[in-house]
């Protein structure tokens, strides 16, 4: 992945602010609007694209456009940065490929142990019964 491409393929879109704020809401637009089009991405590889679409099915349009808003700050020079941050966390985090799992044996001296434990626990049981006469 390389990051400097990714970057430039971003596309950025101002656009009013919803839901509370008063006169500030109405007439600035400081939300951002980031599209990526992941199926017209240089800076994936194939796989890569691949893995991606898998992993963000959730988060994908039908024409495979990936769509974050942010409106947290007032600022739309700040709400771009943490658009963009938000934006390569996503993309680093999906990329990444979970190890696989080795299955591990029980040792035998953990399964000795736990049977003389089972036997030890029975043994003081069957001597609090009644003695049978």
């Amino acid at each position: 992945m390389k990051t400097d491409v990714l970057l430039s393929e971003l596309q950025f879109k101002a656009v009013r602010s919803s839901g509370a704020g008063g006169q500030n809401v109405n007439k600035v637009s400081s939300k951002v609007v980031l599209t990526f089009d992941l199926n017209t991405s240089h800076a994936l590889t194939e796989e890569e694209k691949e893995l991606l679409t898998n992993k963000l099915a959730s988060k994908l349009s039908n024409e495979n456009l990936l769509i974050i808003n942010c409106d947290e700050d007032r600022s739309q020079l700040r709400n771009k940065d943490i658009v963009t941050k938000r934006f390569l966390e996503l993309i680093t985090k999906s990329l990444l490929v979970p190890k696989k799992r080795k299955a591990t044996k029980i040792p035998h001296s953990v399964i000795e142990k736990r049977i003389k434990a089972k036997r030890n626990l029975s043994e003081i049981k069957q001597n609090r019964r009644k003695p049978e006469l």
